[in-house]
């Protein structure tokens, strides 16, 4: 209960809410300067959980609200029938659970410098450029006619190619890889996610149909003693 009582205690002081804004600002500095930024992000202790939790819930309602509000003419989405938001925020939570893990996996085999948590915090600080981007596209999707259209692909597809980049740099400052050392355990995080993927798909495969032979057998079971 302490421990509970000193975490609000910390809520409601001011210190706590300077620290959070001054290290969600920070993301600002590491989109625009990554090698340096994501450096001091983890070594110097600029970022912070609260920050990148927070990007990570913004990166969940931005993906959201782009499903609900994005004119037809560039997502050609059903809100009421094609979209499930538990499936959409599970589309991207898991894919970023697994990223972390198998990245941290393969790299603490091979010298890599970063914990989890750093990893962690260095991918949800990549995902700014989607949040600041998108939001603006959005808005921009319902005021523009399809031959103008061209301006929010290229903008769509840079919000996600400069994701990609950041996680790509942050994996290099975290861990103090080479360019190509990074590039290579980039490649093999992601075949680690796919055999993840894989297991995991097998496993629940595997309890899915052991829950089926013993519902079926309960009925038969029930059925001859009747």
């Amino acid at each position: 209960m302490s421990y509970i009582t000193n975490k609000f205690k910390k809520l409601g002081r001011k210190e706590t809410y300077n620290h959070f804004f001054s290290t969600l600002r920070y993301s600002l500095h590491v989109i625009t300067h990554p090698a340096d930024g994501y450096w001091d992000l983890i070594h110097a202790k600029r970022g912070s959980y609260a920050a990148a939790n927070f990007l990570v819930i913004m990166t969940l309602l931005v993906h959201i609200w782009k499903l609900r509000f994005t004119s037809f003419l560039f997502l050609d989405v059903n809100w009421e029938k094609d979209v499930n938001v538990l499936i959409e925020i599970a589309s991207i939570i898991l894919p970023l659970a697994i990223f972390c893990i198998c990245n941290w996996a393969c790299t603490t085999l091979f010298d890599g410098k970063g914990h989890l948590g750093d990893i962690y915090m260095g991918t949800a600080y990549a995902l700014t450029p989607y949040v600041l981007i998108q939001i603006p596209l959005i808005i921009m999707s319902n005021f523009v006619t399809v031959e103008e259209g061209s301006f929010y692909t290229v903008f769509d597809s840079i919000s996600l190619m400069w994701c990609a980049i950041l996680i790509f740099m942050a994996m290099m400052m975290i861990h103090q890889y080479s360019f190509g050392k990074t590039l290579l355990f980039t490649i093999i995080t992601i075949f680690g996610m796919l055999v993840f993927i894989f297991i995991m798909l097998l496993f629940f495969s595997m309890i899915s149909q052991g829950v089926a032979y013993f519902i079926s057998l309960g009925r038969e079971v029930v059925f001859r003693l009747n």
